[in-house]
């Protein structure tokens, strides 16, 4: 397991190393008690208008409406609310089984790493706080950092994803940690980034996505081309499952290819299915990190 180094938030920026922003938001609004960018249905005193409230509720006399005061039938002074704009958590629950070790045209590492750093630096910007929460069968103690609002919080845990490999055995075959995942987010309703390839059973899926209900969830599935690419011509494939690392001779021919091609279907269909039936729209994400189609996936 790689421990996270600590980042010195003193320490200056490379501006050859400058990441990528994303421009996120959220549907519902934020229900946060520290001042941030996003919209909220608390306060009193910030800039978008909720309501009237009787002046003894709100006792504020900058913001008697007059008007309001004489159109109402019991003759109370009413003043005007205002929305203040709210900080969330935004945290990256990500899947370290074995399976996200990949290295085809991208390295799903690599671009988990970007995806961090960029985040990290984001949430950064728009005041909100980042955590980071690795699973593989178990919440993995190595990969979990608390939210934060450390300037540089992405960027040990973007070293240290470079480098990442998965754990051996039964401990990297599965993500049976995502289970346990929502009890440590907290119950502050956070924008949960849910990455992972979904290479595991679809009733662990729903399981997880119903434990993070509470809060605003944005699946990321990371594929690579390589992983589905079939060779043209008839032979002997050499198949290995990254999870339990088995290996399988398989003659390939016409038919077999027609199946895999259907079973690749078929899996992105009940993957969308699933997310449909919790809600959600997810992000694929099938060649380099690209912070721009992030960003374009909040203005749908």
């Amino acid at each position: 397991m790689n421990p996270v180094k600590p980042v010195n938030p003193a320490d200056p920026v490379n501006p050859a190393q400058a990441v990528q922003e994303i421009h996120y938001r959220l549907d519902a609004p934020a229900r946060g008690r520290l001042p941030g960018a996003h919209r909220s249905r608390s306060g009193d005193s910030g800039f978008e208008f909720r309501g009237h409230a009787a002046l003894k509720d709100a006792p504020d006399p900058r913001r008697l409406d007059l008007h309001a005061s004489l159109r109402d039938p019991f003759g109370d002074w009413r003043v005007r609310l205002y929305s203040q704009r709210k900080a969330v958590p935004v945290v990256v629950l990500a899947d370290l089984s074995a399976s996200m070790a990949y290295r085809g045209q991208q390295h799903k590492p690599a671009v988990l790493a970007d995806l961090v750093d960029s985040l990290a630096w984001s949430a950064w910007r728009a005041g909100d706080s980042f955590g980071f929460v690795g699973c593989a069968a178990t919440v993995q103690p190595g990969w979990l950092q608390l939210p934060t609002r450390q300037r540089h919080a992405g960027a040990a845990l973007a070293q240290a994803l470079r480098g990442w490999q998965p754990q051996p055995g039964a401990e990297g075959a599965s993500a049976d940690g995502l289970l346990q995942a929502p009890a440590l987010l907290g119950r502050q309703r956070a924008l949960v980034f849910l990455v992972s390839d979904f290479h595991f059973p679809l009733p662990l899926l729903r399981t997880a996505l119903a434990g993070l209900a509470a809060h605003e969830v944005v699946p990321v599935v990371l594929w690579d081309a390589q992983e589905f690419e079939l060779p043209e011509r008839w032979g002997l494939l050499h198949a290995l499952d990254p999870e339990t690392r088995r290996q399988r001779l398989v003659w390939w021919r016409p038919a077999l290819r027609e199946r895999w091609q259907a079973a690749l279907a078929a899996q992105r269909a009940a993957l969308m299915q699933a997310f449909a039936e919790a809600g959600l729209r997810p992000l694929f994400v099938e060649g380099a990190f690209d912070a721009d189609a992030v960003t374009r996936h909040f203005q749908r």
